[in-house]
């Protein structure tokens, strides 16, 4: 009965689809690139209003200001922002997905209230601590406490029920676990990604420069110069998108250890009390 409802709790703490925040995070990004960045009055001698990339003649336009050196980074750019949009998203279904599994109250105040009642005995009331916390921690711990029980009115070694007790913990760990870490796996993989992309964008860029060098006749100081920013701007952008995921994957790692450390007390505080208080 236990099991069920702690696997009812770990699918009602399941966050949203990467992939699905990915997709929309394409669309919105290559919509920012051509709608925003591609306003033509980012550029020298482009009418306002209209579009670069629908203009004849439009790639030849040289950007003058920081939005249309962006749109000029190439199709590296709406990727970094995907990433970037991705990082934040995700970061932000994080929080309210680990808020909930972490529960309503502080959670070292749970614990400690938890092995508080434990130590007297007051194993209803202990119960009552995890119905008033919820979360995942508390339908772990509340797991245990189901256990505890059962396992006082059980005829087999006392051993073989301190071994019950922490299976059964570990069960319920194992279902609450892949919803704690979910998403985590993107926000890492992107905190490599996003900087490989910016140093994508700035060798697509540098090539730009290099052209411009080797053209016949005197060198183009502007294709030149606007090879160089397109290049620093998508070195900038990819820097910035994996530490933001870096710092994102590390902030959100260490609540899940927090909340893992939680368990792990409040197992072995089961265990051990079950052994100090019962003689079979």
């Amino acid at each position: 009965m236990e099991t069920k409802k702690t696997k009812k709790e770990g699918k009602k703490s399941r966050g949203i689809s990467a992939f699905i925040v990915i997709l929309a995070s394409l669309v919105i990004a290559e919509s920012f690139y051509f709608l925003v960045l591609g306003q033509a009055g980012h550029f020298t001698g482009a009418t306002s209003g209209s579009f670069v990339w629908l203009i004849e003649g439009g790639d030849k336009l040289h950007p003058h200001n920081l939005l249309g050196t962006m749109f000029r980074g190439g199709f590296v750019v709406p990727i970094i922002l995907t990433l970037l949009l991705t990082v934040v998203i995700l970061s932000v279904e994080r929080i309210f997905a680990l808020s909930k599994a972490e529960g309503k109250g502080n959670l070292i105040d749970f614990v400690y209230n938890v092995k508080a009642e434990l130590r007297k005995g007051n194993l209803a009331t202990a119960e009552a601590l995890c119905a008033k916390q919820k979360g995942s921690v508390a339908a772990i711990v509340d797991a245990g406490l189901k256990k505890y029980k059962e396992m006082e009115t059980m005829s087999i070694p006392k051993e073989q029920k301190i071994e019950e007790i922490k299976a059964e913990i570990e069960e319920a760990t194992a279902l609450e676990l892949p919803s704690m870490q979910q998403n985590l796996p993107i926000i890492a993989t992107i905190s490599t990604l996003g900087t490989l992309m910016g140093l994508f964008g700035t060798v697509l860029g540098m090539i730009k420069s290099f052209a411009a060098l080797g053209n016949a006749g005197a060198v183009d100081s502007v294709a030149l110069s606007v090879g160089i920013s397109e290049a620093l701007v998508n070195t900038a952008a990819g820097i910035a998108t994996g530490a933001l995921a870096i710092i994102s994957y590390s902030y959100f790692s260490g609540k899940i250890d927090n909340m893992t450390y939680a368990i792990d007390e409040m197992g072995f505080a089961l265990t051990q009390t079950y052994a100090e208080t019962h003689n079979s």
